[in-house]
């Protein structure tokens, strides 16, 4: 189980990136707890990758601040060990097999051996892909690919994971077997940070969930406070709490927590 010597896995502080003119994020402030699942939503073009490539260290901000575990993300070195990150468009080498790829992830993060083999063959069997393990990733469906990208960005056991799209493309089965493990890894200790347009994913495994929009939190509570933003709350329907808190007017008048 992951551990740490602070109660907050995420926190920024008016953290900001800028484009020459363009600004792709406004002021953003976070703070989220040990063992959160945090959905990060947002339409295209909010600022959502800039933000988890920020707070992974692989963009520096304009300004602001960014911590994971207490731990400044400009030390890239310590973080390190503590983040997992599977972005959109995961990298693999398509001419290894699953095994060879993850052994390789192994190998870069001083997983030792007889610890990574067990590692490897336990996710590996829990994502249905023991018997396929052995094959070219090149000859993969999408979502085989999908779940193996995910097996290496949890291997080391991260503290804070981070997620962009996990399930799009995915089929129902592959797509449930990656929620599943959310909530497994949340409830063993880890902080998930997920960016997604799917909203019945968010929904089920979200505890708390920031909305950006052009840049900026509008939004940030449980699923259940962001419904009631919704003009039609009693039906229920994070899709409506999205809306309404992403139009013009809402964005105009308010930012803070529900």
């Amino acid at each position: 189980m992951p551990s740490s010597n602070t109660d907050v896995a995420v926190e920024t502080s008016d953290l900001r990136k800028t484009y020459g003119s363009e600004v792709a994020l406004d002021g953003v402030s976070l703070t989220i707890p040990i063992g959160t699942v945090y959905g990060f939503l947002g339409p295209n073009g909010a600022g959502k990758t800039t933000t988890m490539r920020l707070l992974t260290g692989l963009s520096n901000p304009t300004s602001g601040t960014r911590r994971i575990c207490g731990v400044d993300v400009e030390d890239r070195r310590a973080i390190a060990p503590l983040i997992g990150y599977l972005p959109e468009t995961p990298p693999l080498y398509e001419e290894f097999t699953a095994r060879e790829q993850l052994e390789y992830v192994a190998d870069l993060r001083d997983i030792p051996g007889e610890d990574a083999s067990e590692r490897i063959e336990h996710y590996l069997q829990e994502f249905d892909l023991h018997d396929d393990a052995d094959r070219r990733i090149e000859d993969y469906s999408k979502g085989m690919k999908q779940k193996t990208a995910f097996i290496q960005c949890v291997l080391h056991d991260p503290e804070v994971l981070f997620l962009d799209e996990p399930t799009s493309g995915l089929d129902p089965r592959a797509a449930r077997r990656i929620r599943e493990s959310i909530v497994d890894l949340a409830e063993e200790g880890t902080t998930v940070f997920l960016s997604t347009h799917v909203l019945p994913v968010v929904e089920a495994v979200a505890d708390e969930i920031g909305v950006l929009y052009n840049g900026q939190l509008v939004a940030e509570g449980t699923p259940a406070e962001l419904r009631s933003r919704a003009e039609t709350a009693e039906s229920g329907s994070l899709e409506d709490a999205f809306l309404a808190v992403t139009s013009e007017d809402t964005v105009a008048t308010s930012t803070d927590r529900v």
